[in-house]
């Protein structure tokens, strides 16, 4: 019981972030070329979506859980 609650609130934690973070930034660097001591990098950053669909699932399914974990308590 304690393992479901605890599973639902992380999960309703996750779709909130999500909810409020709907853009993830992440910066990748590459080595382009090396002479030497001298280094040529570049670096890339990539936009990574979340999609509201999933972030509303994941909130939606924990709170179920956090209810189940309730209503078993019982």
């Amino acid at each position: 019981m304690k393992a479901l609650m605890m599973a639902g609130a992380a999960l309703a934690i996750l779709g909130l972030i999500g909810l409020a973070v709907p853009v993830i930034t992440t910066q990748d660097t590459k080595e382009v070329a090396k002479i030497g001591d001298f280094k040529l990098q570049t670096t890339e950053n990539k936009s990574h979506a979340i999609p509201p669909l999933l972030s509303e699932g994941a909130l939606a399914l924990g709170i179920i859980l956090i209810g189940a974990g309730l209503y078993m308590r019982r």
